[in-house]
């Protein structure tokens, strides 16, 4: 008798263990990622099974000048934007303020083209520069007609006005979920990164799915914008939008000077 009594407790319990890890497997299958949380980038990979996230070559990094190669301006990168870059709306889509862009405006780095389809913002910045961190990092994601992918990282630094933000911030606020139709051109070749130096490695997108063979140009001269433009942004998105430093795993960065 008392042995059957043990045996029926076992069985309840191994039966309740089972049933709990079904309902927590079912649970995570219908997790969205954040960056808070149960959710939070050092969870991604549970949640996103099919994704990158644990790769070998992610974003962002923390950049060491000393470390990397220093190589001279060749030509590698051209940047081809107009003053009639034509936007086309703006998108609160739960994880970053995020800009469309119609087709046109375009960059050429190593002799392939790639088209400019979004900006949109993180909130400290993602990548560092020496341990680093700035106010602000503006991504502009270009795609080539064969699906590679070039994204610009240009770091925000606080201080004087910049009337490319006053532009952009003239759509906010904008609620979780929502979207605005603009239709509107925007100069952004006031940004003159032309004239700037950069660094250039190969690594990931850093939001689900984490997709690497993303080439990653992060300028080392910051865009200068006010306290209050940061401020503006950060209100608009979630509280510390970004993903933490990813180990660069014997990955060579270039400095173009």
């Amino acid at each position: 008798m008392k042995f059957t009594c043990i045996l029926l407790v076992f069985i309840v319990l191994v039966s309740s263990c089972v049933q709990y890890d079904k309902d927590k497997a079912s649970y995570k299958k219908y997790l969205h990622w954040s960056y808070s949380g149960e959710t939070s980038p050092e969870h991604w990979i549970e949640i996103e099974k099919n994704s990158d996230c644990n790769g070998k070559h992610q974003s962002p990094i923390n950049i060491i000048h000393q470390n990397v190669d220093s190589v001279a301006l060749q030509g590698d990168l051209k940047i081809q934007y107009t003053p009639l870059t034509l936007l086309k709306k703006v998108e609160n889509n739960g994880h970053s303020i995020q800009f469309d862009f119609e087709a046109g405006d375009s960059i050429n780095y190593k002799n392939e083209t790639y088209y400019l389809k979004q900006i949109h913002f993180h909130e400290p910045s993602e990548h560092k520069i020496n341990g680093l961190i700035y106010p602000i990092e503006i991504h502009l994601v270009h795609i080539s007609k064969s699906g590679n992918i070039t994204v610009l990282g240009l770091l925000g630094e606080e201080g004087v006005e910049s009337q490319l933000f006053e532009f952009f911030e003239s759509f906010l606020p904008l609620e979780n979920g929502t979207a605005k139709d603009i239709h509107q051109t925007i100069d952004l070749s006031g940004l003159l990164l032309e004239d700037k130096h950069y660094y250039a490695y190969g690594g990931s997108l850093t939001t689900p799915p984490c997709s690497e063979g993303v080439n990653w140009i992060v300028f080392k001269e910051p865009l200068i914008l006010s306290v209050e433009e940061v401020i503006k942004l950060r209100n608009n998105m979630p509280l510390n939008n970004y993903r933490n430093e990813q180990a660069i795993n014997n990955r060579v960065v270039e400095y173009y000077y």
